[in-house]
């Protein structure tokens, strides 16, 4: 009878200790879960906030390259026949501007 007793005894030390244990490993996957959750969440944010950038760079891109386009057809250094190679560069812009 006092065997059975220490075995019971150590039977609910053990369960008890078991339970602690696996009650300390569920705290621990949720913290982790947790954390993985809120850097899942501020790489949401971030991407989110990338992409409104990447749209307004392209905005932007397409309005400079616009601009350009237009001012293309208007320059006169484009449209200037010297050769920019034999002659100082100050000299052929200032030969290629309007007097």
């Amino acid at each position: 009878v006092f065997q059975s007793n220490e075995e019971d005894d150590r039977k609910v030390r053990r369960r008890e200790k078991n339970r602690v244990a696996a009650q300390r490993s569920r705290k621990k996957q949720t913290q982790k879960a947790d954390k993985l959750h809120e850097e899942y969440e501020s790489l949401e944010q971030e991407n989110t906030s990338l992409k409104r950038e990447i749209g307004k760079l392209t905005d932007e891109m397409k309005h400079l390259s616009e601009v350009l386009k237009d001012h293309e057809k208007i320059c006169p250094l484009l449209h200037c026949t010297m050769n920019f190679v034999t002659i100082p560069r100050p000299d052929a812009l200032a030969s290629c501007l309007p007097r």
